[in-house]
């Protein structure tokens, strides 16, 4: 009778198990379906829109034969040498109660490498707030003296040119004019930093994206209330001079058009129409409920605590000449703005941006 009742109670946890496993790779097969765009699973089975990234040959040509792997990696056998370390970890005596933490995801000391970790913020924070030129090349001995952490650390210049002289290129102050930030919107980061950004790169000379999410109009003019460095206007900032302005010179076009009216791209000296973004290419956006407060859903014109979701294409862009007349149209609301259009540079990139140029974007 008892081993009846266990052989049923394992049964059962199997089927448990198993319809989780099920649950789970559905859900996310559904995600990623949703973020790509891709309606049908008959869509999905084959069209190859990820890039292998660490393995190898062997297992590419037998598990995902026809994929793109550019930079090779892993082995079947090192795979497998891989997973036998991790599991004489989690079940060899001298194992704790709890499993060892690697990391992987957040920084934890002797753990995975992480680029952005606290020894590095510190460094950096003590610069700034000491305003001091050695703290600052400690930090910089810093970042020059960490491990390998991404594909671009193994590249190096090659060149037998000469240095150029410092004082035969153009100064600093100059160089910094061409400067512009990413497109991050209010509400993707808080709106103390968004403004921050704003007002240090319209010093600068500079551009700032706003990101997708609209603007605050109070924020297109210049300061002219500031005492002490502060402002009843942005009540929340410090260091402030009369003359700031907190506007945002790159204006965004993204394809949920959040926030974005004729009175948003009138104030912009260049109009970005984002089609993909780098961390995410080709993917929609999702800001969650819980993010949208009521100011945010003021300048997006929707309402506090509904997620917002931009798919993942422009859905009156689907061919050159659609956006030739959403470029035209941006020119036609802010004359003197330029109009940018934004890829993602990965490959087969230059078929797009010959069409992108056709449709007569000022920049790319």
């Amino acid at each position: 009778m008892f081993y009846i009742l266990v052989t049923d109670f394992l049964k059962f946890a199997c089927n448990v198990i198993e319809s989780g496993d099920i649950l789970a790779i559905k859900a996310g097969l559904l995600k990623i379906l949703s973020k790509m765009g891709i309606s049908l699973l008959s869509s999905y089975c084959g069209a190859q829109i990820f890039e292998i990234y660490g393995l190898g040959k062997e297992i590419v040509n037998l598990a995902f034969s026809g994929s793109v792997s550019k930079i090779g990696g892993l082995t079947f056998d090192e795979l497998a040498r891989e997973t036998l370390s991790f599991w004489v970890k989690a079940f060899s005596e001298d194992t704790a109660k709890r499993l060892e933490n690697f990391g992987f995801i957040q920084f934890r000391p002797g753990g995975e490498y992480h680029a952005n970790n606290p020894e590095m913020s510190k460094l950096l924070h003590k610069a700034v707030r000491e305003k001091s030129e050695s703290a600052f090349s400690i930090y910089q001995q810093h970042l020059a003296s960490r491990p390998v952490n991404v594909l671009r650390d193994l590249l190096e210049f090659k060149s037998n040119r000469a240095p150029i002289p410092v004082g035969k290129v153009e100064p600093a102050l100059s160089i910094v004019q061409r400067f512009c930030t990413g497109g991050m919107s209010l509400g993707a980061i808080s709106r103390e930093t968004h403004e921050a950004i704003a007002v240090a790169m319209n010093r600068l000379g500079g551009k700032s994206n706003s990101g997708e999410g609209g603007e605050d109009p109070i924020r297109w003019r210049p300061l002219t209330d500031v005492v002490d460095g502060y402002s009843p206007t942005l009540p929340h900032l410090k260091g402030l001079q009369n003359g700031d302005t907190a506007t945002s010179a790159i204006k965004q076009v993204a394809s949920g058009r959040f926030g974005v009216t004729p009175t948003f791209l009138a104030n912009a000296d260049q109009l970005e129409i984002k089609i993909a973004q780098g961390a995410k290419p080709g993917e929609g956006g999702q800001l969650p409920g819980k993010k949208v407060s009521a100011y945010i859903a003021k300048l997006r014109n929707s309402k506090p605590g509904v997620p917002l979701i931009s798919p993942p294409p422009h859905h009156d862009i689907y061919s050159i000449e659609d956006l030739a007349q959403l470029i035209f149209d941006l020119h036609q609301v802010n004359p003197k703005a330029k109009v940018s259009v934004k890829l993602v540079a990965e490959a087969g990139i230059g078929t797009v941006a010959s069409g992108v140029a056709k449709a007569n974007a000022d920049i790319i």
